[in-house]
């Protein structure tokens, strides 16, 4: 059964919340009356997720300020559409080839940030007061400490886990659901603006809500007035369930997995889904989590967009598994074949 989350911390965060959500006439509704979100967003945009320090507790940014930051962004892509220099080199042995892996072409992050009342705001999270995620409690560090390090495992060009006793590269399980394209928690639940893959399609009727992530084209399906799936039932995403107050959507997601076949216990998540103006909803979110100190609360507007979301395929049909395990083998072999050599020198 849904239960009822603690009040929002901070007035003036409630208060602009408030004013923000007032549902306008023109936001189409459905036949029951109740404010009718299907349809397909892009909410790509360059205000960032957490507070940059120097903005302490402002939560509003100068369209000066704003503008130079899309300028720029704008300047990045320019300079990021030159055509790359034929005779560069290779990266450095064990050096961090991410930045190196696409170019621009692939890159969606948006080109404007968003406003809310008319003004720019300088985070999406808006509570705690600095807009930024509270500290990880002792709780979670002890939790963190038992999880495999899939995808974050250290790469210095060596087989370094040959005498670790590590297994980071044995088996395509073995990386981490984000290598193998088959989910990725930041973007899914609650939902947030990324690099590229953006969209999001919204799929209403009375009984039920289904809002596709375009990254991992991950269907969230919640279920309208109904109660919870037993504890033992549980999803990457968890389990979320609906019901209306007023002209907001209210989901409640428990139920989720740390990983496949680990449950994810002391993490609640609540969204809400309000009619903006005409061509906007305002998506709210109050992230609960025994990991940190504190529930956290973040809000952006997702524009509608007349453009669809195709399916993001990820590395399937590619080249990219095969490479990294390859590779591995390849490391595996040099570590071994240069410790018999010292072993012979000696």
């Amino acid at each position: 059964m849904r239960k009822a989350f603690p009040a929002i911390i901070g007035s003036v965060v409630w208060l602009t919340a408030a004013s923000a959500t007032a549902g306008p006439e023109e936001f189409p509704r459905t036949a029951s009356g109740k404010p009718d979100f299907s349809g397909t967003y892009d909410i790509a945009t360059l205000t960032p997720y957490m507070r940059r320090s120097e903005h302490g507790e402002n939560m509003w940014l100068d369209p000066e300020a704003a503008a130079e930051v899309e300028a720029a962004a704008a300047a990045r892509m320019e300079a990021a559409y030159q055509p790359s220099d034929p005779n560069r080199g290779p990266p450095a042995k064990g050096a961090n080839v991410d930045a190196r892996s696409y170019d621009w072409f692939w890159m969606d992050p948006g080109t404007t940030m968003f406003k809310i009342d008319g003004k720019y705001r300088t985070s999406i999270i808006v509570d705690p007061p600095n807009g930024r995620i509270p500290a990880v409690s002792e709780a979670g560090k002890a939790r963190r400490a038992t999880l495999r390090r899939k995808g974050g495992w250290k790469n210095d060009g060596t087989a370094w886990w040959v005498e670790t006793g590590d297994d980071p590269y044995d088996d395509p399980e073995g990386q981490s659901l984000q290598d193998r394209c088959l989910f990725l928690g930041v973007v899914t639940i609650p939902m947030r603006p990324v690099v590229y893959n953006n969209f999001k399609t919204i799929v209403q009727t009375e009984d039920h809500v289904m809002i596709l992530v375009e990254w991992m084209h991950w269907p969230r399906m919640v279920r309208m007035n109904e109660d919870h799936l037993p504890d033992d039932m549980r999803s990457m995403a968890g389990d979320s369930i609906g019901w209306w107050e007023g002209d907001t959507l209210v989901v409640d997601t428990t139920n989720f997995l740390a990983e496949p076949g680990l449950p994810r216990d002391g993490l609640r998540i609540e969204e809400r889904f309000s009619p903006l103006d005409a061509n906007r909803l305002l998506y709210r979110f109050t992230v609960h989590d025994d990991d940190l100190v504190a529930p956290y609360t973040g809000e952006l507007p997702w524009p509608k967009s007349d453009k669809s979301l195709y399916e993001y395929a990820c590395h399937e049909g590619n080249y990219s598994m095969g490479n990294t395990l390859r590779g591995a083998r390849r490391l595996e072999k040099v570590w071994i074949e240069e410790r018999a050599e010292t072993s012979e020198g000696e």
